[in-house]
């Protein structure tokens, strides 16, 4: 059987930074062995976000100019995008993107911008600092490794019902105190990781992708694409 999945790219036009929209390039590459053709619409300036129209969501970071453009047009797609989360549509959202689905981040001219609060975090700034290199993480759930490059100025702290996507082995982190490294609420997944992060980090692409399968075909038969065996790097 042949499956598709309608993904939805969060101001793909804006948000690019170090290249995470090779992250898109990574899914639809894993998602062919999963017998899965992916269409990818991005949504951007003044465009409706509808929960129901999409299976997979990722969202990317920017520089600090255009994730101050994107939050002041993100909040007209607060109520659907909150609803998508919360009703387990499996997203992943990195840096900025990471940042706006929180409470706030403070900009690096310290102004407080808002976020969609989706999720329960909220990010500082640092002063004349940035978390810079490659990392390490470990998810104490799965036993899975994750490896990335971060680039950040954020400090995120984590808050009710998220779970951290990883616990520091080597590198920073969220915050560079808890050896926290991005989250999980429900399906989403966030993270600093640059790079992209799907494209040295299959299994986390797989859980993406099987988590949007079953849940837009959830009488069908995924043994195979669940036993796929899938290179971690791309």
């Amino acid at each position: 059987m042949k499956y598709s999945l309608n993904v939805a790219h969060l101001y793909g036009n804006l948000l690019n930074t170090y290249g995470d929209n090779g992250n898109l390039l990574a899914l639809k590459y894993y998602a062919k062995q999963m017998d899965t053709d992916l269409t990818v619409k991005v949504i951007s300036l003044d465009d409706d976000f509808k929960a129901a129209n999409f299976d997979l969501v990722f969202f990317g970071g920017g520089q600090d100019y255009e994730q101050l453009i994107v939050s002041k047009d993100i909040p007209s797609k607060k109520e659907e995008l909150t609803k998508y989360i919360n009703d387990g549509g499996p997203m992943l959202a990195i840096c900025g993107g990471y940042q706006l689905l929180g409470h706030y981040y403070i900009g690096a001219d310290g102004e407080k911008i808002p976020g969609i609060g989706a999720l329960d975090h909220y990010t500082l700034s640092q002063d004349h600092n940035r978390f810079i290199g490659n990392i390490l993480i470990k998810n104490k759930q799965t036993q899975e490794e994750y490896h990335g490059f971060e680039n950040h100025n954020g400090m995120t702290f984590l808050g009710k019902g998220e779970k951290p996507l990883g616990v520091v082995e080597s590198g920073h982190g969220n915050n560079g105190k808890d050896k926290t490294e991005g989250v999980i609420y429900k399906n989403v997944y966030g993270s600093y990781f640059h790079g992209p992060i799907l494209t040295r980090n299959g299994s986390l692409a797989k859980h993406l992708l099987i988590t949007a399968l079953e849940r837009k075909y959830p009488d069908a038969d995924l043994s195979q694409q669940k036993a796929l065996k899938i290179p971690e790097t791309f």
